[in-house]
């Protein structure tokens, strides 16, 4: 077996390179980190610059990280059974290699080239992604409130590479994302509830059942609603936000009382999943507009 399959290309190598990174994950970081950013002020460019690249760098190492760690499992479900190291397209080596040194660049970057606290919040974010959350998935369905953490982070960190300092807007950024990734994932492993059985993780929906789930789905929307609203007072939003997120918020809660009828199934938990990207994506978009900046 070689570093890389023998029928393999150069570009085809790339793009395996690329997919342990996760792109699509690291984009949406990249954004809720500049949203961060823009509203706790404007920073230099070069700030901004190294604030994005180092936090591409550190979403990207704990990626490629975790699909190290777990590519035997990702062997076994059916969504991430063609993924490089699964299909040995690529050697383990190469991701363990690539996932630590893009982790080694990173946190320093940010550490000195942004400020110490956001390099510790990246370290932090990394460590409890990729040796808390990702073992702990197959012992205990806490895993999805471990791996919250790391998740909300990035709009806190684009608010200390603004400020050098935590305060309640950031905080509030990252509680807002803590408390969305919630009833997001929980609606992912509703309609994928076998797949993810199969692969050893510990679900809830599978340790207690999809009502208990779904019972979980509108307790953290109810959580979040309010939550969402903290940023009026303390001066970071302003009247786009102040009437996009009770409406949105409203919607949303709305979709997750449904859920608990007997019929509410599959399909609905696929809509839960859509519904709460649509919400994330338009409820930024609101506070950008409005955002104090």
């Amino acid at each position: 077996m070689t570093a890389v399959a023998a029928t393999a290309t150069a570009p085809s190598t790339l793009r395996d390179l690329i997919t342990l990174t996760k792109p699509r994950i690291t984009l949406l970081v990249l954004i809720t980190t500049a949203g961060g950013m823009w509203l706790a002020g404007r920073p230099s460019m070069v700030r901004v610059i190294l604030t994005l690249l180092g936090t591409a760098l550190v979403v990207a190492g704990a990626n490629t990280l975790n699909m190290y760690l777990e590519r035997d499992i990702d062997g076994r479900m059916a969504r991430t059974r063609d993924r490089p190291l699964p299909t040995r397209r690529l050697r383990p080596e190469v991701a363990l290699a690539m996932g630590l040194a893009l982790g080694a660049v990173a946190v320093p970057l940010l550490t000195l080239g942004v400020n110490r606290l956001t390099g510790l919040l990246a370290a932090i974010s990394l460590i409890l992604y990729v040796l808390v959350y990702t073992p702990l998935k197959q012992r205990s369905p806490i895993a999805l409130l471990v791996g919250a953490i790391p998740g909300a982070m990035p709009p806190l960190m684009g608010w200390t590479a603004t400020t050098g300092a935590l305060e309640a807007p950031g905080l509030i950024l990252f509680g807002i994302l803590f408390f969305w990734q919630l009833p997001h994932f929980l609606a992912i492993t509703l309609f994928r509830t076998d797949d993810y059985a199969r692969a050893g993780f510990k679900i809830l929906a599978a340790e207690r059942g999809a009502r208990v789930a779904k019972i979980h789905v509108v307790i953290y929307l109810a959580v979040l609603v309010p939550v969402s609203l903290l940023l009026v007072p303390v001066g970071v939003a302003r009247t786009p936000y102040l009437v996009a997120a009770p409406v949105l918020g409203a919607a949303l809660f709305a979709w997750g009382l449904l859920g608990l009828r007997k019929s509410a199934g599959e399909q609905w938990a696929r809509r839960m999943f859509i519904g709460s990207l649509i919400y994330l994506t338009l409820l930024f978009g609101a506070l950008v507009a409005g955002g104090a900046g």
